[in-house]
């Protein structure tokens, strides 16, 4: 396996040739809401869980992979960076076709331009997101951000997807904070120096909110009791029980998928908190775990990492 930014490049390219390079594109489709949500958590696996199902012929995941619909209807800070990711994405897109001098299918190229273009984030606009998936496939939202959303988002969700099949991915407290630390530092193109740096970029709050599971993790069962949740230490170490689990819940067969085993954009070498900012964090993030306990089970939790 590559490091650093290959690494990244590698995975990102992998996506891309499963994502939106798939024959699975009906340019004919009509707007259907999507039957699947994965929600999370952010730096828990869902690229990698984007990959697996991006193989699935029953299963149809947009080319850019998040939506970030409800988020934007229903965290109003969000909005600014979700305008950057849909200026970004497609682009990336055409970019990454461009670059393996791959032909861009017109159909794909409209459909990037359409959703893109006029007014957005309408629930009209919402199924038309999902209108290219075959009619045998299951349309699936991978958005992270949604575990993350208010008790009336959450309401939002429940009532225009009732039925939907919800998938939240559950990494240790801990680790999952010390990803999204460096994956934010890279790039900020930020290297703190000194204890008392490294001390002020744990307290961010934003490295508690999308780990916040005592808060989300009831707020979504509540509407969606069926929920599948599943700890990210377990795609390391049984990643075909963890695609059998996800077969299960969406209720698809069984699928031969490649790359099982290999890291989707995992951080590159360096840029490590010092054991005293981790050992803050541990203390931090105690009732987290306690809650994963009483909630989902001392087995779940000792899966986490």
């Amino acid at each position: 396996m590559t490091s650093g930014d290959d690494a990244t490049d590698a995975t990102m390219a992998r996506l891309l040739t499963v994502l939106a390079i798939s024959p699975a594109f009906d340019p004919e489709g009509k707007p259907r809401k999507p039957g699947a949500l994965c929600i999370g958590a952010q730096k828990a696996g869902t690229s990698w869980l984007a990959q697996m199902l991006g193989q699935h012929p029953q299963v149809w995941i947009p080319p850019f992979k998040e939506v970030q619909y409800f988020n934007h209807l229903h965290i109003p800070e969000h909005r600014r960076w979700i305008g950057w990711h849909y200026r970004n994405k497609p682009q990336e897109i055409r970019d990454r076709h461009q670059m393996r001098k791959v032909d861009l299918e017109p159909a794909l190229d409209e459909y990037l331009t359409a959703i893109t273009s006029g007014k957005m984030f309408h629930n009209q606009w919402y199924k038309r997101v999902f209108a290219p998936a075959p009619e045998h496939a299951i349309p699936m939202d991978f958005t992270p951000e949604y575990s993350t959303l208010p008790e009336e988002g959450v309401d939002a969700v429940a009532q225009f997807l009732p039925r939907a099949k919800v998938i939240y991915l559950i990494r240790h407290p801990v680790d999952r904070a010390v990803s999204q630390l460096r994956m934010n530092l890279r790039r900020e193109k930020r290297n703190p120096a000194t204890l008392n740096e490294w001390m002020a970029e744990i307290a961010n709050p934003v490295l508690f909110d999308r780990g916040d599971y005592a808060t989300y993790l009831p707020r979504w069962l509540a509407r969606y009791p069926d929920m599948l949740v599943l700890p990210f230490g377990r795609i390391a170490s049984n990643p075909g029980a963890v695609m059998d689990a996800v077969e299960a819940h969406l209720g698809i067969g069984p699928c031969f998928y490649t790359n099982m085993n290999q890291k989707v954009f995992a951080n590159a070498p360096g840029l490590m908190p010092p054991p005293e900012a981790v050992e803050a964090l541990e203390e931090r993030m105690a009732p987290q775990i306690r809650a994963i306990r009483q909630i989902l089970g001392d087995d779940f939790a000792a899966d986490l990492r």
